[in-house]
């Protein structure tokens, strides 16, 4: 399935472009943000694009404008990678969060159901351990902890505990199985939810670090940033966005030393950034791409 970009105009419009701006697409996926950018730069802009996954990296080869550059990396190496360019100062960092619909569709990923396929869910298959060879090793309690903590799912215990059980028998190594397992030791589900749906998304969530990654590409950043240079963030778990929700509100309103301490107004903490807005996909949008309905884009813009 062809990856629609989500919140597009929306993204766009809160990072206020600059014809002659410096940006950073810090999840190119299939470039469709990246491209509406550069539409809207002009001939001094510039674009620096980065992803994980390799098949994006691919897919970027085919845009040969000479005002963007492709990165193969993960974006909690913006900081650094924006160093080794010489880039010191941007206008806008956007960040499209989770899963591409090219991933999910893709069954050799092995992150979704629908499909049998290997059970790998890596984000960049160049690198790293499969969701197979974690489960392979992985006592039980870790398991539970992982689908409880990043699936937030009720049965984590059963399925911890089924899955286990299954693996002294045979590895459990295929989506096919992985959900069959899963599905047998949930007793009920949310009506028009698989069974394997939190399990599937905990364990995705986990093995590519997406939430560790998120919590560190946001003060780099901050740190990127210009003067009234802005952050948008597209989310569509609620831990992501509740990440971004904290640091954007912890970086609007800095806490406040206790009243009786003798400090002068310019001893006080400033905020560095001032909250633009909260926006979700309309019905519209919802209407012609579903996964746009758990979407939410949070815009903060850095201060002097």
């Amino acid at each position: 399935m062809e990856h629609i970009p989500v919140l597009l105009a929306e993204a766009l419009d809160a990072l206020a472009v600059r014809p002659d701006g410096v940006y950073v697409d810090g999840t190119f996926g299939r470039g469709g943000h990246s491209r509406a950018l550069l539409a809207r730069l002009g001939p001094g802009g510039r674009l620096i694009a980065l992803d994980r996954d390799p098949s994006a990296i691919a897919a970027g080869q085919a845009i040969t404008d000479p005002r963007f550059t492709l990165v193969h990396a993960r974006f909690a190496e913006m900081g650094a990678v924006l160093e080794q360019l010489g880039v010191h100062g941007v206008d806008g960092v956007l960040l499209d969060i989770g899963v591409s619909s090219p991933q999910l569709d893709e069954a050799a990923r092995g992150m979704s159901f629908r499909q049998d396929a290997p059970l790998d869910m890596r984000m960049d298959t160049s690198r790293g351990e499969t969701v197979a060879q974690w489960l392979a090793r992985a006592d039980e309690a870790d398991i539970r902890e992982v689908i409880r903590d990043y699936g937030e799912e009720r049965f984590a215990s059963a399925i911890a505990k089924a899955i286990v059980a299954a693996r002294s028998e045979r590895p459990v190594d295929t989506t096919y199985q992985l959900a069959q397992i899963v599905a047998a030791a949930v007793r009920t589900r949310e009506a028009g939810q698989h069974p394997a749906t939190r399990s599937f998304q905990a364990l995705r969530i986990f093995i590519n670090q997406e939430l560790e990654e998120l919590s560190l590409v946001l003060p780099q950043a901050l740190a990127a940033l210009r003067p009234g240079g802005r952050l948008a963030v597209i989310s569509f778990h609620s831990l992501e966005d509740r990440i971004v929700k904290r640091y954007m509100a912890d970086q609007a309103s800095p806490p406040q030393p206790p009243r009786n301490l003798p400090l002068r107004a310019d001893q006080l903490p400033k905020p560095t950034m001032k909250l633009i807005g909260r926006f979700r996909a309309g019905n519209d949008e919802v209407a012609r791409n579903p996964r746009a309905r758990s979407a939410t884009l949070r815009v903060a813009e850095k201060v002097a």
